[in-house]
């Protein structure tokens, strides 16, 4: 009479699944082999990627040039089939476009504040100039 509910035995699949899927992939990184490492060079393409388009090339340019110049090197290692060289550049690739990324996103801020600091400066100016002049004096009719 195990009348479980549904819900109940699918989560205790998926529960399953998930930690037969952690087990395998902690079995893969035991191993310096060659899924790994191009698993990590691919992580870092994607992370240069993101690092570029968050505006890395012109707002941290030698952190993203660092970056690419080290994932160039992971793809190098992983063609020459030297995968644990492989993965150490491209671990350092992604952090290095992590950096990059970091810095262009902090560097927008800095410019997004300045510009509202610039704002309300103004605003400021104007609130007191309105303040200082005299009030418009009404005539009755």
């Amino acid at each position: 009479m195990d009348q479980q509910h549904p819900m109940t035995r699918m989560l205790g699949s998926l529960t399953t699944a998930a930690a037969l899927a952690g087990a395998l992939v902690l079995a893969g990184c035991a191993s310096p082999q060659k899924a790994p490492a191009t698993a990590d060079v691919a992580v870092s393409r994607n992370a240069v990627e993101n690092a570029v388009s968050a505006g890395a090339a012109e707002l941290a340019p030698a952190e993203i040039t660092v970056a690419r110049e080290k994932m160039l090197r992971a793809n190098q290692a992983l063609a020459a089939r030297d995968y644990k060289l492989a993965r150490e550049l491209a671990i350092q690739a992604q952090a290095d476009a992590k950096l990059a990324q970091s810095k262009a996103n902090s560097a927008k801020a800095t410019a997004a504040s300045n510009a509202l600091n610039e704002d309300l400066r103004v605003l400021r100016e104007e609130v007191e100039r309105a303040n200082s002049q005299p009030a418009p004096t009404t005539t009755p009719q």
